[in-house]
Order: structure tokens, then C-alpha cells, then sequence
């Protein structure tokens, strides 16, 4: 068991090293990034919610083709691979680089590992559940794309994009901030609530 712990360790040390080096360009604009999303100042939540709005507005606006909004995005991303890593030194200067920085940009690394591996799990646990139960995969399958037919169906496929993007660049701060634990707790006390009245009532 150990061995399979120090086996998998390795693994994702080695995996985050990889990582560090693919992104090296990409440092100064990764640590700026994980301020905002961490809501490390107050008018950090609003302003990603009017980036946002403001992006969003924009597309409304030029209404283009799925094609012409594809290959638009692919080209902002090919332009910000090619000039990040030259612009962001100049600007940001990494000859200012600290090794606190490097810490927090090995934990933002590696929590991108993290996170891609339970991406990952997730998918492998799919396909063993179809091998394993292959009615109620198929069951979960149906319903789930049915049910994501029907909100498809009745909310505007841009302002249903807009609301996911706002939620995912929301959701580091709201985690940061204990805000989405502070729910989850009040909502399994309103649970338990109900179930020790239902007990009661039963008795």
C-alpha cells in the first residue's frame, strides 16, 4: 500500500514538474490570474462579472457564426500562446520572481494535475459503470442528456453559456471565502431537520 502511495506521489510530482515547465511563460499571468479568481480584494468579484458581462455584451452585439466565433477564439488563443510568454516579462518582470511566488505557482500547478486526474477518474468510472451496469448507465445517460436538452431548449444558448462562464470564474473565490461550505453545511442541517421530524412523526 505504501508503495502504491509513494508510487502515485511520484507520479503527480513528476506530472507537476511537467506542467511548470510547459507553462514557465505563462507564470506572471497564472499568479495575477489566481489573485483575481481567489478574490484577494474586494472589487475583484465585480470586475469579473463585468469582464464578463462586457464579453458576452460584445458577442450579442457582432452576432457571428458558429464558425466565425470558433476559428475567432482559436485565433485568440494562438495570438496569446504566441506573445504571453514574450510580453509577460517585460511587463510583470521575472526578475522579481520570488520564491513565495514559486511556491504558489507550484500549488496552482499542481492542483491543475489534480484536478485533470479526477477529470479523468471520472471518465474511467463511466466507462466501467457501462461495462459493469450497462442498463443504468444508459438510464443516466438518457435522462441526463434529456435533461440538459430540455434547459438547452428553453434558455438562450448565449446567456446559458454566459451564466456557466460567470458561475466557474466565481466558484475559486466562493470556495476561497468558505461561502460554498456555508451553504452546504446549512443545507444538510435543513436535511437533518426534516428527517428527525419525519422520524418523529413516524414514531
Amino acid at each position: 500500500m505504501a508503495e502504491g502511495d509513494n508510487r502515485s506521489t511520484n507520479h503527480l510530482a513528476a506530472e507537476t514538474a511537467n506542467l511548470e515547465e510547459q507553462l514557465q511563460g505563462w507564470g506572471e499571468v497564472m499568479l495575477v490570474a489566481d489573485k483575481v479568481l481567489r478574490w484577494e480584494r474586494a472589487w475583484f468579484p465585480p470586475a469579473i462579472m463585468g469582464v464578463v458581462s462586457l464579453v458576452f455584451l460584445t458577442i450579442y452585439y457582432l452576432d457571428p457564426s458558429v464558425l466565425s466565433g470558433v476559428s475567432s477564439f482559436v485565433m485568440f488563443l494562438c495570438l496569446a500562446d504566441y506573445l504571453v510568454p514574450i510580453l509577460a516579462p517585460r511587463i510583470f518582470g521575472s526578475n522579481k520572481w520570488t520564491t513565495e511566488q514559486q511556491q504558489r505557482f507550484h500549488e496552482i500547478c499542481s492542483n491543475l494535475v489534480k484536478t485533470r486526474r479526477r477529470a479523468v477518474g471520472w471518465w474511467k468510472r463511466l466507462f466501467t459503470l457501462k461495462e459493469e451496469k450497462p442498463k443504468m448507465y444508459f438510464m443516466t445517460m438518457i435522462f441526463a442528456l434529456a435533461a440538459v436538452a430540455w434547459v438547452g431548449q428553453q434558455v438562450h444558448n448565449l446567456l446559458l453559456t454566459y451564466l456557466i462562464v460567470t458561475c466557474l470564474l466565481l466558484l475559486p473565490g466562493l470556495n476561497q471565502h468558505g461561502i460554498i461550505s456555508k451553504y452546504i453545511g446549512m443545507a444538510k442541517r435543513e436535511i437533518n431537520k426534516l428527517l428527525k421530524q419525519k422520524e418523529k412523526k413516524t414514531e
